[in-house]
């Protein structure tokens, strides 16, 4: 019980932008990308060892698409764990743990990734940058041609170049 002079006990509160983030990856999760959307601004960019996107519609394409094929070929083993969610005014981070089955092979993949973002006034996510060991990833999700060839600059190329591809086929639904 606290008395009158006593200040009371709380706990820390979340800034506005780590709620976000919290919003975001449990949107994610739930493989929600109509709540994910929300959180992007309209002028966003995304990057990662894949992907080069500007733009929301563009991002948001992305983001759509891997939910649709992961509702479609894998819902029974996805899963996505997120920690670590820091941000203030400007910036934020996160680390997030998928499990999923890679649609184009079947192959059972953990990828863990580490988010950084920036944040505009108004406590959209402006900048959004993923990274993870893309070796590690294609060695899951290709099988032997992702260990042998995974750290050369030629499958990240073709795997970048197929991904776009299907994103494009994708928005032009």
């Amino acid at each position: 019980m606290a008395y009158a002079d006593e200040p009371e006990l709380r706990a820390p509160t979340m800034h506005p932008n780590a709620q976000t983030l919290t919003k975001f990856y449990t949107a994610f999760a739930a493989l929600d990308p109509d709540t994910m959307a929300t959180c992007y601004a309209d002028d966003a960019a995304f990057d990662d060892e894949v992907f080069s996107l500007r733009g929301k519609a563009e991002v948001m394409g992305m983001w759509r698409m891997l939910c649709e094929a992961t509702r479609a070929k894998g819902r029974d083993v996805w899963k996505l764990e997120f920690s670590a969610i820091e941000a203030d005014a400007t910036e934020g981070r996160a680390h997030w743990d998928a499990h999923y089955r890679f649609s184009a092979t079947g192959r059972m993949v953990l990828n863990r990734i580490d988010g950084v973002f920036s944040f505009n006034p108004q406590g959209l996510i402006q900048r959004h940058r993923d990274r993870f060991n893309f070796w590690s990833w294609s060695r899951q999700a290709l099988g032997t041609p992702g260990m042998l060839l995974g750290w050369t600059p030629l499958l990240r190329n073709k795997v970048r170049a197929q991904a776009q591809a299907n994103l494009q086929k994708f928005l032009a639904k």
